[in-house]
């Protein structure tokens, strides 16, 4: 059933932010995302909804030169969530104009484990920083761990927002370093074709991406397929993961607005 979990959330998580394209090294005029954003998507595995997804965009502070901070949820709901509970939440932060990523934490409950896992980006030391802390475990000493890392790196989450921000054309292969607290993986993306996607907010013209994190980020068989809408936001409509327990999708319910560092409360919805 932990194995089962995993697919379900981390897989679905992971897939999301998984991408990227060429690097960006100066923010655009015209940006695809904006601090208040939130993304929310439904996940399913076969038939049975699986749980919420949600991606809130802000800033740290109130100035120009301020970092950006986005905080995924992933919670299971209803079969899934009588199965094996799960409140994961991650928080990354990078700069918005490089796009580089400063560091994630993340507080993972899932079922019996609950983990506390901190990654920081030293660049000038070009190391990786992790250090874990078993929460069930008072008395287990925490994890320490150190590696390398290229000039500008993306952590699972930055990596979203990275590909949003690129211009991306059918037949184009990319590749883009990620550091989840290990070795630095380079990531294949192939953007494959267009193609139409129906969601809960209409229909969308999308872009299908394929990111082959499988044998590499993600030490399992599978394939993972990803459509991003074609607009100006380039937002993911539509994700699947076909693994071995079966096809796990997450699709793409609405779009929200909030000011920015503001409570959810004030948010409001647009297409």
């Amino acid at each position: 059933m932990a194995r089962f979990k995993l697919y379900v959330i981390s897989a679905f998580v992971t897939v999301l932010v998984l991408l990227g394209c060429e690097r960006a090294r100066a923010q655009n005029a015209a940006d695809p995302f904006r601090p208040g954003e939130i993304l929310t998507y439904d996940v399913t595995w076969t038939v049975f909804r699986a749980g919420e997804v949600t991606a809130t965009l802000r800033t740290t502070g109130q100035g120009p030169k301020d970092a950006y901070q986005v905080t995924a949820t992933a919670r299971s709901e209803g079969f899934v969530s009588l199965l094996f509970n799960v409140e994961d939440v991650l928080r990354a932060t990078f700069d918005p104009h490089t796009l580089c990523s400063e560091g994630i934490v993340k507080n993972m409950l899932e079922g019996r484990r609950h983990k506390d896992t901190r990654i920081a980006f030293n660049y000038p030391r070009k190391l990786a920083l992790l250090d874990e802390r078993d929460l069930t475990q008072s008395s287990a000493p925490p994890k320490h761990a150190e590696s390398d890392i290229p000039p500008c790196v993306e952590d699972v989450v930055t990596a979203f927002y990275y590909l949003r921000r690129q211009h991306l054309e059918v037949g184009h292969t990319i590749e883009l370093p990620v550091n989840d607290g290990s070795k630095t993986q380079r990531v294949v993306v192939e953007v494959q074709a267009r193609e139409k996607v129906q969601t809960p907010m209409g229909m969308f013209d999308t872009l299908r991406v394929e990111p082959k994190v499988f044998s590499g980020l993600l030490k399992r068989k599978g394939r993972m397929l990803i459509w991003l809408c074609s607009d100006e936001r380039q937002m993911p409509v539509r994700i699947k993961a076909m693994i071995a327990v079966g096809t796990i999708t997450g699709t793409l319910r609405s779009v929200t607005y909030e000011k920015a560092n503001t409570p959810r409360a004030e948010a409001r919805s647009t297409h």
